[in-house]
Parts: structure tokens; sequence; C-alpha cells
């Protein structure tokens, strides 16, 4: 039955993991798109399906979105490897908006079109957004991150003239421990050496990877909901605060100041709108559609990290 079939587009990266486990969790019948099938299918649940594509054409894999409750893209080259070159630049848009133009002419061609279409964004939307509070009626920002995110966003909207509902997911840095910033946040408290950013007053928007995915599908569920959606939780906080955070879950200390030129020196650009970049975002379409955050505020996300960590029988960073 294809009612209850999700294509997810950038599976085999961190966020998608978790949701293809969510999804396939609670009984739906998930096809992973990815470049690499045979490197993907080791790591997913039994009953995913798994279907190989450029990222950039239509094939035989588009058959499989007629008729699809959901189609999620998360494609996209990883902001945080190395260095902002202008090759890395060109792939970090060229990697968003060729999958969301393939995606959209498979949407074109399916006889029943998918129910709902899920574009992943982010927060860098906003730019440096400072001391402000940020919400989905914000205006863009200035940068190249925020002039990505706006193409990305713009490569599928097409699929609404279609007559598809589309739900654009802005989100926070995503904490979990299978991947993204939480291994890199923590590693230098293993060696005693953690402690801010620049001043540290720079504000943090973040999510933790259970209630990320949980507002992915809790969007695809209710077929009322379309257009913006901040992915972050309700209590965003100041970099230095989730240094102290950190550090007394670890029980390490938080005093080893980075300062933002030498940040500067070794990432370049991508300093300044990545890890020194402040954005006070806040979920507020989310919250009035009813959804409920498991992890509000960041101790109880960083504990559960650790705790889950420990139970493992792992370090807990």
């Amino acid at each position: 039955m294809a009612a209850d079939r999700i294509l997810i587009a950038g599976a085999s990266g961190f966020i998608g993991r978790a949701l293809v486990r969510e999804l396939a969790g609670k009984g739906y019948r998930v096809l992973v798109l990815t470049r690499n099938a045979g490197a993907s299918g080791g790591g997913f649940p039994d009953g995913v399906l798994i279907a190989e594509w450029d990222g950039r054409t239509v094939a035989d894999w588009a058959r499989h979105a007629d008729g699809a409750l959901a189609i999620v893209n998360l494609a996209g080259d990883n902001l945080a490897q190395g260095r902002w070159t202008r090759a890395k630049k060109r792939r970090i848009l060229e990697s968003r908006t060729s999958p969301g133009a393939a995606l959209v002419e498979a949407v074109r061609q399916a006889r029943t079109k998918p129910r709902v279409f899920v574009q992943a964004s982010a927060v860098g939307f906003y730019g440096n957004s400072g001391e402000a509070e940020v919400d989905e009626g914000s205006p863009s920002g200035a940068g190249f991150l925020a002039g990505v995110v706006r193409e990305w966003e713009s490569s599928t909207r097409p699929v609404e003239d279609l007559g598809v509902r589309r739900v654009i997911i802005r989100s926070g840095l995503v904490l979990g421990r299978e991947g993204g910033a939480w291994p890199s946040l923590v590693r230098p408290f293993r060696f005693f050496a953690g402690g801010p950013l620049g001043d540290g007053r720079q504000w943090f928007s973040w999510i933790a990877l259970e209630d990320e995915v949980r507002a992915v599908r809790f969007l695809i569920e209710h077929g009322d909901l379309g257009g913006v959606f901040n992915l972050a939780a309700p209590q965003p906080l100041r970099e230095r605060e989730l240094c102290r955070i950190v550090g007394k879950s670890l029980r390490r200390p938080c005093w080893f100041h980075v300062p933002a030129f030498l940040l500067k020196l070794l990432f370049g650009e991508k300093a300044g709108e990545t890890l020194l970049v402040s954005q006070r975002v806040f979920p507020r379409r989310l919250a009035s559609a009813g959804f409920v955050f498991r992890h509000p505020g960041a101790a109880t996300a960083v504990a559960a990290l650790v705790k889950r960590g420990s139970r493992a029988g792992s370090r807990a960073y």
C-alpha cells in the first residue's frame, strides 16, 4: 500500500538515519534514496528499501513517489567538514539545489502526488541576529549561509504549484551521540580543555535529535500543517552557558577560552557564520500546533546524552 510509503533523500546522514529508525519503528514503509546503496544498506532497520540515485537526475526510483505519503528531502553536503573554499561553497550549494530539482521532477511525473513534501532547512536562514528574538516570521539574514538556505528552500517550491503540501523545517544545531555537533562539542572536555568560543555571549539555538525526528513525524502526520517551522528547542541559551552545562555533566571544567580571532584564523569565513554566530530562535509555530518537546532545556538534553553513553558502556564523551 503506497499510502504509508515515505521516501527520504539524504537518509545516510546523521539526522536521516535517526529519522528512518523513527518512521520505520512507527510502521511506515521507508524508501531510502542514497548515492551509495551498497555502503548504506547495513545501517538501516529490516524492511527499509534502498534505491540508488546520483542526487541530480530522475531515474527508476521516481516510480516510488507515485501515491506516496511523503517525500523528505534532507540531502546536502556537510557544512562542518573542511574550510569554506570556493569549491567547497559550490558543493554546499549544488548538493542542496540539484537534489531538490530532481525530487520536484519526480513529483511532477507522479500520477498520484505525494501528500506532503518535507524540505530540510536551517536556522542559518536568519543570519547573525544578535540579541533579537527570532521566529518563523522573521526575515532572512545576510551572509553565505543565509543565501544557501534561501536557495535550498526555493529549490522545491514548485511542488506547491503541483498541489502538494510543503513543510520547511529550519533546524537548529542537532544534538545526538551518533554524529552532528555533539562529538566536536564535548571532545575538548576529555582533555580538560573545554571552554566558550569567542566571548561565549552568542545565542545558541539547538534541538535534541530525538525531538528533531519526532517533530518531522509530527509534521508529516498532521495534514493541516504547512509552511515554515523552526525545529529548535524552546529554550535557547548563550554558548558559554551550554559550555557550563556540558562541563558539569561530564565533570570537567569549562575554562579554556578560545579567542574569536583564533577561530577565524583556523576556520575562516565558516567561523563567523557557524561557531560565533548568534541566533536566538524560537519554535513558535511548532508549539502552537501542539508539539511537546521531550527535551525543552539543554540541561536535560545533555544529561540524557551523557547517560545514554554510560549505559552503552562507552565514554560519555
